[in-house]
């Protein structure tokens, strides 16, 4: 199978929702497919956000990826947040995920950013073995806190 790994634009949000919407489910959130759409179409066009999206060689969605700009004011420099990296189950073991991580990088490097963060659920061990293979380190220094709002 022929994967390309592309970044997407506002033309592939109906690709993308339904990716969107799996990704969320798997975080336990209820399907809401219009939920989806909008939240993506309101970053398109806001430009809030980086997306790369991953097709087979029929132009099917397989899996995405979405990078946040930030910050870090210590390193007094740009990063990006990779909130959401997703890959369906039957794309899966087929190293789509690491050919996302990889455009998330090269797109880091191509911005001058001088990292990348993610966070990913303590149980999702898949993930995690992932990202240490594709040379990510667990921050064994800081803990994160997080302030429910709504």
């Amino acid at each position: 199978m022929s994967i390309t790994v592309r970044q997407a634009t506002a033309v592939d949000i109906e690709a993308l929702a339904p990716l969107f919407d799996a990704y969320r489910q798997f975080y336990e959130q209820a399907s809401d497919l219009d939920l989806a759409r909008a939240f993506l179409s309101e970053r398109f066009a806001k430009a809030e956000s980086t997306v790369y999206i991953a097709e087979d060689e029929k132009g099917t969605a397989l899996g995405f990826t979405q990078l946040y700009p930030s910050f870090s004011s210590t390193s007094a420099a740009r990063i990006h947040i990779l909130n959401d990296l997703f890959v369906i189950p039957e794309g899966r073991g087929q190293g789509i995920a690491r050919r996302l991580l990889t455009a998330a990088a090269e797109y880091g490097r191509a911005t001058s950013a001088v990292g990348l963060s993610l966070a990913t659920a303590r149980t999702n061990t898949a993930a995690q073995a992932l990202y240490r293979s594709a040379g990510w380190e667990l921050d064994e220094v800081y803990l994160t806190y997080e302030l429910a709002l709504g």
